[in-house]
């Protein structure tokens, strides 16, 4: 009997003793993803899922953003993540279905990131946000296609986009979804295990934006500093 109570004794202590989450608010995200990204500056993720791994880069760049995915990760807000939503030739969209944090990102635009083959993007309520926040659990990954001149000219037009002569070539080559641009943030890219993009998007049900099975992944950060 003293030995069971002196285990729990000890389960008490040590649980006591692990780090509490970070209370992120509507009122105080930018302070404190500030402050967590100072003293979590990981930028390295892998995804692990039954069709391959996939390596990410978060940008430093976008400091909000990155911060954020890494304390889901670190938080175990990401432990139970699926690809739940799919569309062939468009984007894969992941994150737990059911978690909703209470509060949004700011959004981190930037000229020089755009929505190629591979960018990690987060997604965003579309009505009651003029400022497009992000949301702060639910991400992207672009599989997108290919522009043609033609459809490159026009979309650039009818969007109001300037890009750079390298962003039309990447388009036009690689491809993307550049209906995305400056919408949604663009925080990130594939670094390696692109395909498995290409295999999860195949997925999609006919006549929904659903994956025939579930998809789980296991999201861990790979460097530590």
């Amino acid at each position: 009997m003293k030995k069971y109570l002196i285990l729990l004794i000890i389960a008490s202590v040590v649980s006591s003793c692990k780090p509490k989450a970070i209370e992120v608010t509507t009122a105080n995200v930018r302070d404190v993803l500030t402050q967590y990204g100072k003293e979590n500056p990981e930028n390295e993720v892998l995804i692990e899922t039954d069709f391959g791994n996939i390596k990410l880069r978060l940008y430093d760049d976008t400091p909000l953003h990155r911060a954020n995915f890494v304390k889901l990760i670190k938080d175990g807000n990401l432990d139970d993540a699926e690809f739940y939503r799919v569309v062939y030739e468009f984007m894969i969209q992941g994150g737990e279905p059911a978690l909703q944090l209470p509060y949004r990102l700011p959004s981190e635009f930037s000229p020089k990131y755009f929505h190629k083959r591979g960018a990690l993007s987060m997604a965003r309520p579309v009505e009651n946000n003029p400022n497009m926040e992000s949301s702060a659990e639910q991400f992207f990954i672009i599989m997108g296609t290919r522009y043609t001149e033609e459809d490159l000219k026009m979309e650039m037009k009818y969007f109001g986009l300037n890009l750079t002569p390298q962003q039309k070539q990447t388009y036009l080559t690689e491809g993307g979804s550049m209906d995305l641009d400056q919408k949604f943030t663009v925080f990130g890219e594939v670094t390696e295990g692109i395909d498995v993009i290409d295999q999860i998007a195949k997925l999609q049900m006919q006549g929904t934006e659903a994956p025939v099975k579930k998809v789980p992944m296991k999201v861990t950060l790979t460097q530590s500093k």
